[in-house]
C-alpha cells in the first residue's frame, strides 16, 4: 500500500486497496502457475502465453544481439520458458542468486528446461565472455534495484527518484546490441501476452543514460495500463536520494 501511494497518489485510498486485493490474486496466480512450470509441457506453455517473434526474427537476420528490458511483471517464469522456446539464437537470463541455495537450485533448472543459458548477475563479468562471442538474446529484469545506490542512474519513478541499474544499458551501448522492452500482459487466469516494444536497434547511437530513461518510460506506462500485474511486495523505492549520488537524470 506504501508503494502504491507513492506510485499512484491521485487515486483514493478505496482505489488503491482494490489495486492491491488484484495484486495479491495475481500473486498467487502467478505462484501456483510456477509450480505447475516444473512439469509443464511446452504444447501447454504455448496454449497458455503469446507473442511476437517477427521482431527479434528480424533483428537476427540483421546480425544483431539483443538486449531484453523487462520489468517484474507476471509471469516472468512462462516467458522465459516461451521465449527459449522460439527464439532463433541462444537466450541467456541473468539473474539474482536466491539466498537458499536449495531453492536456488530448484528455480535454476525450472528456468533451464527448454534451453535458457543462465548466468548470475555476481559471475557475469567472469563468464559474459562466452556468450558475448556469439548472436544472443539476454533476458534482463531492468528495474532491480542496485546493491550500490551511489552507482547508479538516478531518474524519477512515477515521480519519485529511483537508482536504476546501469549494467544493462552500458553492455547494450558497449556491444551495440538492440534493446527491446517486452510488457506482460495478463488476459485472463493462466493466460499471458508478451508484448515486444524495440527501444533502440543500434544502443550505440544512445548514451546508456537514454536507453535506461527510454526503458523506464516504456515500463512505467506499461504499469499505469495494468497496475495489478507488477511486483508491488518489490521495494522499488527503497533508496533515497542524495546529493552525493550526482546527477539526477
Amino acid at each position: 500500500m506504501s508503494n502504491l501511494a507513492i506510485a499512484f497518489p491521485e487515486k483514493t485510498i478505496a482505489e488503491r486497496t482494490s489495486i492491491s486485493k488484484r495484486f495479491y490474486r495475481n500473486f498467487i496466480d502467478s505462484f501456483i502457475e510456477t509450480i505447475k512450470l516444473f512439469s509443464a509441457s511446452k504444447r501447454f506453455v504455448e496454449k497458455r502465453s503469446t507473442s511476437n517473434f517477427e521482431l527479434f526474427d528480424e533483428l537476427a537476420r540483421k546480425g544483431y544481439s539483443v538486449n531484453i528490458m523487462a520489468g517484474h511483471q507476471f509471469n516472468w517464469e512462462l516467458g522465459n520458458l516461451l521465449y527459449a522456446m522460439h527464439l532463433k539464437v541462444p537466450f541467456v537470463g541473468i539473474y539474482m542468486p536466491i539466498t537458499n541455495k536449495v531453492l536456488d537450485r530448484v528455480f535454476i533448472n525450472l528456468r533451464k528446461r527448454y534451453g535458457t543459458i543462465l548466468i548470475s548477475a555476481k559471475d557475469f563479468k567472469s563468464k559474459a565472455h562466452k556468450i558475448l562471442n556469439q548472436q544472443h538474446c539476454f533476458g534482463l529484469a531492468a528495474d532491480q534495484n542496485p546493491g550500490n545506490p551511489s552507482n547508479s542512474y538516478w531518474m524519477d519513478f512515477f515521480g519519485k527518484p529511483v537508482p536504476w541499474v546501469t549494467g544493462p544499458s552500458k553492455g547494450a551501448v558497449k556491444n551495440n546490441a538492440a534493446v527491446v522492452f517486452v510488457a506482460m500482459k495478463k488476459i485472463k487466469r493462466g493466460y499471458y501476452h508478451f508484448a515486444p516494444t524495440l527501444l533502440a536497434e543500434r544502443a550505440s547511437e544512445h548514451t546508456p543514460q537514454e536507453l535506461t530513461k527510454l526503458y523506464k518510460d516504456v515500463l512505467e506506462k506499461t504499469i499505469r495500463e495494468n497496475p495489478d500485474n507488477y511486483l508491488w511486495s518489490h521495494r522499488r523505492w527503497k533508496w533515497i536520494w542524495k546529493e552525493e549520488y550526482g546527477i539526477k537524470y
